[in-house]
């Protein structure tokens, strides 16, 4: 399988301690540059108030299937977190769409480091995205 970037994330995050481990948690703001071949992809995207970015961990190497996450003391599935470290280091994030500027997106809730392949965008749809009886796992226990 073949993946090639249709971009570039721009953030202020260079380093680990500072970037927010999820985008619910950002407030900061950054910019996102598609490469001229696909802008025209780009077309109609104002309408959406937030989009799905899909993109590489560019800076993550090896995995491990039972880690501790930061905000827990015990071990748990790779699967059940968002760790970075990933066999094929994919990340998802929903971002609010702040305004279009040609091939560059400004958006708001970044949680990646500046210079983060894009691979692609979605929509964000909320009547696909359903948040009735949504169960959040051992993530339960740390929010009350």
């Amino acid at each position: 399988m073949r993946v090639k970037p249709i971009g570039v994330i721009h953030t202020p995050f260079k380093f680990h301690e500072g970037t927010p481990g999820q985008t619910s948690r950002s407030k900061v703001v950054g910019t996102i540059e598609i490469y001229d071949e696909y802008a025209e992809g780009l077309s109609d995207i104002e309408g959406f108030s937030h989009i799905i970015l899909v993109f590489k961990f560019h800076r993550s190497r090896g995995y491990k299937l039972k880690l501790k996450p930061y905000w827990d003391t015990k071990q748990r599935g790779l699967f059940s977190t968002r760790a970075p470290r990933r066999p094929n280091q994919l990340g998802v994030s929903v971002v609010k769409l702040l305004k279009r500027r040609g091939n560059v997106l400004t958006v708001k809730g970044v949680d990646m480091f500046d210079g983060t392949p894009l691979l692609d965008i979605k929509p964000y749809i909320p009547d696909n995205n359903p948040t009735r009886g949504v169960r959040i796992g051992w993530l339960a226990r740390k929010k009350k």
